[in-house]
């Protein structure tokens, strides 16, 4: 008892340590993963060094590596069960079927805000694990825009197509319960220049992040709300990334 107490305490510190430094980390994620802000939807693209898609060679994996590299935004536990989705010519296919309805893929620099800087960086994988709920109602998006991006639809199509689908409610709020793991270190999300910190992420509809507990000082949950998209990510970061090592945060209990 007395070590489930200390454990339970250690962790307690690491987190309110943790809160204070993860504040200033949230905003280049949540590029990575809010879609289209109506604050930006119809203005230009901002100045990058990526400023249209490179060659569709390099944004494409070996499978096996790409695989690999899905399975580690989970805990084996769930990866290894999981479907498991790759990038091909026309969009993500199923590579491996899965049994315990989680679906894992790598995810490319598209998943950015569509005015976002790195929108067309063919760098970006970013491992991703989403639980069925997930799965059935915010992966169909990022499908779809993969899709429009390898037709070679427009940027300011795109925005267009989207408010489209949200005015006759072809998109709607997530299903309750829907989540996703991103725990991989061999990932490379473009806002951080590396595979960021390890955290879980809940998919929840429009609202302020109070609701959760979210972004209050010592919580260790952070929102993301989108002016167009309609939901709200929360991020909870955690101690270990998906190969059982520690994260390093800048703070040691």
């Amino acid at each position: 008892m007395r070590e489930q107490i200390r454990s339970m305490n250690a962790s307690r510190d690491w987190i309110a340590g943790v809160a204070a430094q993860f504040a200033k980390w949230l905003w280049p994620l949540a590029l990575l993963v809010l879609w289209a802000n109506t604050s930006y939807a119809d203005a230009a693209p901002a100045p990058s060094a990526y400023p249209a898609m490179a060659p569709v060679a390099q944004y494409m994996m070996d499978e096996a590596a790409e695989i690999a590299l899905a399975r580690t935004a989970g805990p084996a536990s769930v990866s290894d069960e999981a479907e498991i989705l790759v990038l091909g010519a026309h969009g993500y296919r199923i590579a491996v079927k899965g049994t315990n309805g989680f679906v894992c893929y790598v995810g490319r620099s598209w998943e950015n805000d569509i005015d976002n800087a790195e929108f067309w960086n063919p760098k970006q994988r970013a491992p991703e694990c989403d639980n069925a709920a997930a799965a059935r109602s915010v992966l169909p998006y990022y499908l779809q825009r993969t899709q429009w991006v390898l037709s070679g639809v427009s940027r300011v199509e795109m925005i267009k197509r989207t408010k489209a689908e949200i005015a006759t409610r072809q998109i709607k709020a997530p299903d309750v319960g829907a989540m996703c793991f991103m725990l991989s270190k061999a990932g490379y999300l473009a806002a951080a220049g590396g595979p960021w910190h390890p955290h879980v992420m809940f998919y929840g509809p429009p609202g302020p992040g109070s609701e959760w507990g979210a972004d209050l000082p010592g919580s260790p949950v952070f929102s993301a709300p989108s002016d167009l998209m309609p939901f709200t990510v929360y991020f909870v970061p955690v101690r270990k990334w998906s190969n059982g090592t520690l994260a390093v945060y800048g703070i040691h209990h």
